[in-house]
């Protein structure tokens, strides 16, 4: 290699910066990326992974990157999403949440299957099919790292490996095609986004100042959520080793999300009101940057490196989430009594990101999608605590069913 060097943490958040800027400026230079909602950190996080991976493949230079903020990042987003799940919320939207849980767990069981059967017919593991099925699109970077070690621990060599590279190449199709079968449902159905008056008044309330205290304020509270549910994860993981073997692995955000919703309800209960705004604020700006270092340190030369059965399967299985989120997703969130048409387009966008991902895209998907037709309500409600909390938990109970009966 001509040229090597490994950016610091510090380097690192300033790249990310300055790339999520460049990709807002390509985006709203471009009719075609405004025309699909490509969020914007693809757009540049893109071009410098290629950037990367040009130099990488032609041995002219080589960076490594420190992602300490990264993982920081995701953490932090997770924890403001906590803190939107009130109950008072929740009494509007507990028959639409119970629904899309069904529906996204429906997903999961097709993703498995799929993988699995292919594998077969591939003339390969089983247990492989779960490296390319369920384990890193719905459940992504988190669970592909917390599962492939125990599948590889049960003979698939490499599953770790190519657990990252399935959730590196669903972040990028999550973002890519949630979009524009979003917008091919709008035009079908000629579908209109309208104002939702059931938002989070500490959300909507535009008039509300936003100040050094309050931004402090909220910083310290998503601290205090980060702190104390750190500690839940490696708890459960500790205790449920007669539920399966080795513990349960949660992801790193569970805990700090699960305290932030509790706080939230404490404080709505005493009438206590938190800084919604300011926390809005912060998650806000922790979705685009953890976005932007996701996208530019993409490896894609383990994409090129995939073996010709792993990139069949793949590619059947963002054909399917296509057809999954176009036909059942949508028909099913529509029905009048869980939310509106334009509603359940927006959850469309939403579990394309995240059941070909991670939640941060299914969010930023949504935010690109609605920042142009409409917001809502349900939508950002549903998706977020589907995505972010309950289908880790049925995501887990069928993977770990696919694997007692392969093993």
């Amino acid at each position: 290699m001509f040229f090597e060097y490994k950016f610091n943490m510090a380097e690192t958040l300033a790249i990310a910066a300055v790339l999520l800027c460049l990709g807002r400026w390509i985006k709203n230079k471009s009719e075609f990326l405004q025309k699909f909602f490509i969020p914007a950190p693809v757009v540049s996080g893109l071009i410098f992974s290629i950037f990367v991976f040009i130099g990488r493949q032609t041995n002219a230079f080589q960076f490594d990157f420190d992602l300490t903020l990264q993982n920081f990042l995701m953490i932090a987003f997770f924890t403001t999403v906590g803190f939107m799940a009130s109950f008072k919320l929740l009494a509007q939207g507990g028959v639409g949440v119970a629904i899309f849980l069904v529906v996204a767990t429906g997903l999961v069981i097709c993703q498995d299957a799929i993988g699995v059967t292919l594998s077969k017919v591939l003339g390969m593991n089983p247990l492989f099919g779960l490296i390319v099925g369920s384990v890193p699109l719905t459940g992504g970077h988190g669970t592909a790292g917390a599962f492939g070690t125990t599948i590889e621990e049960l003979g698939v060599v490499g599953a770790r490996t190519a657990g990252f590279a399935a959730a590196t190449y669903g972040l990028v199709m999550g973002c890519l095609i949630g979009g524009p079968v979003a917008r091919r449902l709008m035009i079908k159905h000629n579908l209109k986004g309208e104002d939702n008056k059931a938002q989070d008044p500490d959300l909507k309330a535009e008039k509300v100042e936003v100040t050094e205290e309050k931004i402090l304020n909220a910083v310290i509270i998503i601290a205090v959520a980060m702190g104390i549910g750190a500690s839940i994860p490696p708890f459960v993981k500790a205790h449920t080793g007669w539920l399966i073997k080795g513990g349960l692995a949660l992801p790193a955000y569970i805990g700090p999300m699960l305290v932030a919703a509790v706080l939230r309800n404490i404080a709505d209960s005493i009438k206590k009101p938190l800084p919604m705004k300011e926390i809005d604020i912060v998650g806000s700006i922790s979705l685009s940057v953890f976005l932007s270092m996701a996208l530019m340190t993409m490896k894609l030369w383990e994409l090129v490196e995939l073996a010709i059965p792993m990139i069949i399967i793949l590619a059947v299985q963002t054909i399917f989430v296509i057809l999954y989120t176009y036909f059942i997703t949508y028909n099913v969130m529509r029905l009048p009594f869980i939310a509106t048409k334009y509603d359940a387009a927006v959850m469309v966008t939403g579990h394309c990101g995240f059941g070909m991902g991670a939640t941060p895209t299914a969010i930023a998907n949504m935010e690109s999608f609605t920042s142009v037709n409409g917001f809502s309500t349900k939508a950002f409600f549903i998706v977020p605590l589907v995505g972010a909390l309950f289908i880790d938990f049925t995501n887990a109970a069928v993977i770990t069913f696919f694997i007692n009966m392969f093993q």
